[in-house]
């Protein structure tokens, strides 16, 4: 079929491969090239279609949104143009990213603006919902893992989406990968007011966005990047209900969406999403980075909770002496301090809300004898603490039996600790805090590291070939020019690791999170299993 493009055609729908419209005589082959098939959408200022390129071969489908001014005047056209021009480049410049389409053409016709983008073929996450109903909370964690580092992209190239909605999601059929369309290049347009308002007013006179989805201050015409976070609260919520916004209801001294009662989700998750929705702008996520940060950071609160009170109770005692001797310490502002207190707060929330619960039973420390066991170390600046283990001083450098005994009698803190050179090949260190360590050529080949923290640890030159690696953290590690050759890293942390160098042929990383750019200075092969389970080179 051909689509006649005329607004105020009467029967737009001709036959396939007809030159002219039958009912208005208009030419149907745009540009010479662009035969449209049928409409996609249609909204106040203009509408999307479907459309083959005739000129290319295999002659592939497109997208073309044409956009219709509501009035003539020259002023008008020539700020309809100017605002055009300025979408069709910021297009031009994001649909580099694979999950964003591409700018394929615009051009002016007969008063009215084109833009042709790469046709993505799939269903939307609004369809997706409606045929098979709402989603879990492991479900919508992974849309978000998908969603928000695209989201960091558009913002990175200062650009506000101010329409996300999951009728605006599509998931791609050939690799199921999430796009993100629509950026507003049709309805960010001259008002339908515009004609009569001044040229600064028929900018700006209109809100634009989807009310629900669309934050206080960007129904205000005041959007920011922290816009897009609140309407991607909103469509979790709706991925998690199958509600849309205007189906539930709204606190109105607040303003707030009450949604709580329509999920079963995790406290933490909950508290993401809270912050996410937040009607203060002020007091909402800021960045995708920071949701990023709080999400990823949830599966290793606990096995990072030893080592960050260790370093903070270390930390404490260098601030006790610094006032001691009259000088302030500044330790405490530390990122390692902040995350520390952060988590012994939550720890806290916890057990106080434990402590309240009818007929909660009181906890009992019971301090275990004291042992005399001297456990093999290069210095003795380690002391017994009250579980019978001997403690490790800052800076301490262990050999490996010492090291392997510390761990086999319960000990598994070895945070800010000096590990280089050290020979633990087939070693159990299941769980162990290596955090902020240096382990720098460190032999750990086949050793089992399942759920160990090596944040910011430097593991420069070290063997961990066939390594269990998994469910590790290893945030702003240093793994530059370490052998990483079969080791499991399935569902690994290692954002921000430094990976120059790091030989990761036939290496697991099923479920790892990490950049395609930190890959890329990494040595992988064929064997290399990537974050999506599949093999192959990057």
């Amino acid at each position: 079929m051909s689509y006649c493009l005329n607004p105020v055609c009467p029967h737009p729908e001709n036959l396939a491969n007809t030159e002219l419209c039958q009912a208005c005589g208009s030419k149907l082959l745009l540009r010479d090239r662009y035969r449209v098939l049928h409409a996609l959408g249609q909204g106040g200022f203009g509408a999307t279609f479907l459309a083959r390129d005739e000129s290319l071969p295999g002659q592939p489908h497109c997208v073309i949104k044409q956009l219709r001014p509501t009035a003539t005047a020259p002023h008008v056209m020539q700020m309809a143009r100017e605002l055009f021009q300025r979408e069709a480049q910021t297009l031009g410049k994001i649909g580099n990213h694979p999950q964003v389409p591409r700018l394929l053409d615009y051009f002016e016709a007969s008063q009215e603006f084109y833009l042709v983008q790469e046709y993505v073929s799939g269903s939307t996450l609004q369809q997706e919902i409606k045929r098979s109903g709402p989603l879990s909370e492991a479900s919508v964690k992974q849309f978000l893992s998908e969603l928000l580092p695209v989201l960091q992209y558009i913002h990175s190239n200062q650009v506000i989406h101010r329409d996300i909605k999951p009728a605006n999601m599509i998931r791609r059929s050939h690799d199921c990968k999430l796009v993100l369309i629509d950026f507003g290049a049709v309805k960010n347009q001259v008002s339908a007011i515009a004609a009569s308002v001044t040229d600064q007013t028929a900018l700006t006179a209109y809100a634009i966005g989807t009310p629900g989805f669309a934050p206080p201050e960007q129904m205000a015409m005041r959007p920011v990047y922290a816009s897009d976070v609140y309407a991607l609260g909103v469509t979790c919520i709706y991925l998690l209900t199958g509600k849309s916004p205007k189906d539930l209801d709204y606190d109105p001294a607040t303003g707030e969406l009450i949604w709580e009662k329509h999920v079963h989700i995790s406290e933490h998750f909950t508290g993401v999403l809270k912050k996410m929705l937040e009607v203060s702008v002020r007091h909402r996520y800021q960045s995708s980075s920071e949701i990023l940060r709080a999400l990823d950071l949830e599966p290793y609160l606990d096995s990072l909770a030893g080592s960050m009170n260790s370093v903070a109770a270390r930390t404490d005692g260098v601030k006790g002496d610094a006032k001691d001797r009259g000088h302030d310490s500044q330790d405490s502002s530390s990122p390692v301090a902040r995350a520390a207190m952060a988590i012994r707060a939550r720890q806290q929330q916890r057990s106080e809300a434990t402590s309240l619960q009818p007929g909660a039973a009181r906890s009992r420390v019971i301090a275990a004898k004291p042992t005399t066991a001297t456990l093999r170390t290069k210095n003795t600046g380690g002391h017994i603490d009250p579980s019978g283990v001997r403690s490790l001083g800052s800076g301490q450098k262990l050999d490996a039996e010492g090291l392997q005994s510390y761990y086999d009698k319960g000990k598994r803190d070895f945070a800010a600790h000096d590990l280089t050179l050290l020979k633990l090949p087939r070693a159990d260190l299941s769980g162990a805090v290596f955090h902020q360590s240096n382990l720098r050529q460190i032999n750990l080949q086949g050793a089992n590291l399942f759920n160990a923290d090596f944040g910011r640890a430097s593991l420069n030159r070290a063997n961990l070939r066939d390594a269990n690696l998994g469910r590790a953290y290893l945030s702003n590690a240093d793994l530059e020019g370490a052998d990483l050759r079969g080791a499991d890293l399935s569902h690994a942390y290692l954002l921000n690791a430094n990976l120059r160098g790091t030989n990761l042929c036939g290496a697991n990383l099923t479920g790892a999170k990490l950049t395609e750019e930190q890959l890329v200075m990494a040595r992988t092969n064929w064997l290399t299993i990537r974050p999506s389970g599949k093999r192959g080179m990057w």
